[in-house]
């Protein structure tokens, strides 16, 4: 018997083959075109990222961003082999692919966006637990093809390079076999040898002296000068840090913002104080201001905003919010911040962190990103991303993103 396929089924399978990884979407005949997004956003989808400028939209299956989505790595199956390639978010221009022997999904990419780590499996840091194993494979690879290959011992996840490019960060999960917790790691990737991180003051970890952490990632954030990376983690019971270990403090943060220096490989922990990590991890969120000085972290189950100066690296102040529940967003621009929990925007005066306006908006919030010039602030909904006026809420625009999980960021270069 013959079976008839709609053309939008068959354009669907060849999406999840990845033929149409890059392809646009031509509106359908008769339909009146879709709303032009006033900034280029990139957003994730189902299995994947989506990239919306203008009227444009694309799909890009088993892809990953740089921090700053000015960089993408999409990888397609190609028979028993994996095609792999670039592209630059400001043009949608791709390099050439490459083929990588095996099967491989993008882990972690290169703050320049010159490379990226590929593991069979994909596994998030941020993800949950790894499954148990003696050994994790990883493949790092450029425009260009294969850089490196690597076999580490035990389960672990690719987090981030090195400012140089000679090093990979990983998430090492210990035991190996039935991971529970975890170290992070810096691997040479000359030798494939991996060591310990060293201290704020860029001194050596001693022996026994390295962090092992058992909670949630909740997220990371990005440094605008791409050379740090913030990590918020909440549910550490009975966490010990390096100079608690050294020291021998007692120690046990419930949460805290690890700082990892991308180019003098240290990393330093600032503890967030109570409440902080009492509630749900999806309940915090966190956003640097656009020139890098100041990360505020928010939990809307207690109503606290604290405020953070990356210079010295300590709590300046908390300030107290009206509570929230739901899953958190926080987005800064230069003269406000925004958090979201629920169907419920916040804007508060960035200097003094205080509510200036509350909105509703249509569906729970899935995400927050303002325009470079403060202008405008994206709301990612369900299946649907809007914009809003930052200084009264009104939405000014809306297009229909289906299978829309969450937004990256503003694509291109800054």
């Amino acid at each position: 018997m013959a079976v008839t396929m709609s053309r939008r089924r068959i354009l669907t399978l060849l999406a999840g083959a990845g033929a149409t990884a890059l392809a646009g979407c031509e509106p359908a005949r008769g339909r009146a075109p879709a709303p032009a997004v006033p900034d280029p956003l990139l957003v994730r989808v189902d299995e994947g990222l989506g990239l919306l400028r203008g009227a444009d939209r694309r799909r890009i299956p088993r892809a990953l961003a740089t921090g700053d989505g000015t960089w993408v790595f999409a990888t397609a199956p190609e028979g028993p082999h994996t095609a792999c390639w670039r592209m630059d978010t400001a043009t949608s221009r791709t390099s050439a692919r490459t083929v990588l022997p095996g099967r491989w999904l993008p882990q972690a990419v290169s703050a320049d966006g010159t490379r990226v780590a590929l593991t069979p499996t994909g596994m998030p840091v941020n993800g949950g637990r790894p499954p148990g194993r003696e050994a994790t494979p990883v493949l790092v690879a450029d425009a260009g093809g294969v850089r490196h290959r690597l076999e580490l011992r035990g389960a672990v996840v690719p987090e981030a390079f090195t400012a140089d490019g000679t090093g990979l960060f990983v998430l090492d999960w210990l035991p190996a076999s039935a991971p529970d917790r975890y170290r992070v790691r810096v691997v040479d990737l000359a030798t494939g040898t991996p060591g310990p991180l060293a201290t704020r003051t860029k001194t050596p970890v001693p022996p026994g002296a390295e962090e092992e952490m058992r909670g949630d990632g909740r997220q990371a954030v990005l440094a605008p000068d791409r050379t740090v990376l913030y990590t918020l983690y909440t549910h550490q019971p009975g966490h010990r840090h390096t100079r608690d270990l050294v020291s021998g403090r007692p120690g046990g943060a419930h949460a805290f913002v690890h700082t990892l220096h991308l180019r003098d490989r240290w990393a330093y922990c600032v503890d967030l104080p109570h409440p902080f990590g009492e509630a749900a991890a999806a309940g915090h969120a966190m956003a640097i201001t656009p020139d890098g000085g100041r990360l505020l972290v928010a939990d809307v189950a207690s109503g606290t905003v604290a405020d953070i100066g990356t210079e010295d690296l300590t709590v300046r102040r908390t300030v107290a919010q009206p509570r929230g529940t739901g899953a958190a967003y926080a987005a800064a621009g230069h003269e406000r911040l925004y958090l979201a929990a629920g169907t419920a925007v916040r804007a508060l005066d960035l200097t003094r962190l205080t509510g200036t306006v509350d909105w509703p908006v249509r569906e729970p919030v899935t995400g927050l990103v303002t325009s470079r010039d403060g202008s405008r602030l994206y709301v990612g909904q369900r299946d649907a991303v809007s914009w809003h006026d930052p200084s009264t809420g009104r939405e000014l625009g809306r297009v229909p993103v289906p299978g829309l999980v969450g937004v990256h960021g503003l694509a291109g270069a800054a």
